[in-house]
């Protein structure tokens, strides 16, 4: 059986969960449930980055999750929640800076 919670977190937080949820693709709540999985002793997410390498998914998404948010301040790009991008745009971003580094 799986209990819902409900968390209260400030625009930014959210704002950056959502991208990186996106960079991810998959959801906030998931990005939670891995995260809380990890925190109480969860060892198969543990396991996984284990065997593949010294960076993990996620570490790799995080540093990719930098360069793009990096890119956007060299460009002037607003970020606020007018602003933010639709899950598309996103994502045509991401495979424009992965197409940049191949």
């Amino acid at each position: 059986m799986m209990r819902n919670i409900t968390v209260s977190v400030d625009d930014e937080t959210h704002r950056r969960a959502r991208i990186h949820a996106a960079e991810l693709d998959t959801s906030v709540s998931a990005l939670v449930r891995r995260y809380l999985q990890s925190l109480v002793g969860d060892s198969s997410s543990e396991s996984e980055a284990a065997t593949r390498g010294s960076e993990s998914p996620v570490e790799l998404r995080r540093r990719e999750l930098d360069e793009v948010l990096a890119d956007f301040d060299a460009r002037g790009v607003g970020l606020r929640s007018r602003d933010n991008l639709t899950r598309e745009e996103l994502y045509a971003e991401v495979i424009n800076r992965s197409d940049e580094l191949c």
